[in-house]
């Protein structure tokens, strides 16, 4: 069944309606060419979503009816920040989908040393714009409550700087070896607990970068003994992490 999502303003829960506009009539009437009577899904993006039918599809506007609301258990307990370095070609739009897929709550595009990509002002707000756009379509294909956050290209420094506002940060680190000390921080992360992951790109992180985010606190963690592509580490953490964090 479709999903669209909705401002607070678009909803009028005492008359049981949503009021559909802008881009979503157009998909909902031509794309997906659907009639009135038919059923849909309706996030609030927060804490709500609410199963809908068709009531009136008018030139600019597509009227639903609400059937029932309810609170989903969809998303995880904790918020996860997927801070990844600029990958080559469109990675990034993969990682982006299969971040949304596994539960992130944002994901943090980062410019480190041994990015490849190099963004000027323009170029790196057309990629945020196209990259938020496909973290919606993740969120409406995998029924997320919420739509994911795409930040702004950030800095190394600027990145670590608002991972310290988290909870736990982890940083997979191909140099550190120690299996046993990775399971027992993991096993000691905690639903609720809000969690950053740093990924660097191609060539993974210089040393001293390592070493920057381990003096903020950042805890060393290791994937194996086998070396992971940039956008498979990131998707491997995340896995771990909602199976810890997942309940029933």
């Amino acid at each position: 069944m479709q999903r669209f999502f909705i401002e607070p303003w678009q909803l009028d829960e005492p008359q049981h309606l949503i009021h559909i506009k802008g881009e979503d009539v157009n998909h909902i009437k031509n794309v997906l060419r659907m009639k009135a009577g038919e059923e849909l899904w309706v996030s609030d993006g927060e804490k709500k979503e609410y199963h809908c039918r068709i009531e009136e599809l008018l030139p600019d506007e597509v009227l639903l009816r609400i059937l029932y609301a309810q609170g989903p258990e969809y998303e995880l307990k904790s918020r996860i920040y997927l801070f990844q370095g600029l990958p080559k070609a469109d990675k990034m739009e993969l990682i982006i989908q299969k971040a949304v897929e596994l539960g992130a709550f944002a994901i943090v595009p980062v410019s480190t040393r041994r990015c490849v990509v190099k963004l000027d002002e323009q170029k790196a707000r057309k990629k945020a714009e196209r990259w938020q756009e496909i973290a919606r379509s993740a969120a409406k294909q995998s029924k997320r409550l919420q739509i994911p956050q795409v930040f702004p290209v950030r800095t190394w420094k600027e990145a670590l700087e608002l991972a310290e506002d988290l909870d736990v940060v982890l940083i997979p680190y191909e140099l550190y070896h120690g299996m046993q000390k990775t399971r027992e921080t993991l096993s000691a992360i905690r639903p609720g607990q809000s969690i950053g992951v740093l990924i660097g790109p191609e060539g993974g992180f210089e040393e001293e970068e390592v070493q920057q985010a381990l003096e903020r606190g950042a805890l060393p963690v290791s994937l194996g003994r086998r070396i992971l592509r940039t956008e498979t580490a990131g998707m491997t953490m995340l896995s771990v992490l909602m199976m810890q964090l997942e309940e029933d």
